[in-house]
């Protein structure tokens, strides 16, 4: 049995309250899935850091 034939399976015990939830959820993984596809900021951030992240750094842009 797929994974969809399962969720559909489990759909039928579900008060409409709950098919509701689920529909929501269901959207929200779709959107974040879209969203994290791939987000070059974030991934440069933390290599990134090594080098902001320094007195020397700090120091130049005390005055700013």
């Amino acid at each position: 049995m797929t994974t969809r034939e399962l969720i559909e399976r489990e759909l039928d015990f579900l008060p409409e309250s709950l098919q509701r939830e689920l529909y929501d959820f269901a959207r929200f993984l779709r959107l974040k899935s879209e969203n994290d596809a791939f987000d070059g900021l974030l991934a440069s951030e933390s290599v990134l850091a090594r080098d902001w992240h320094t007195l020397e750094e700090d120091a130049a842009w005390a005055n700013l």
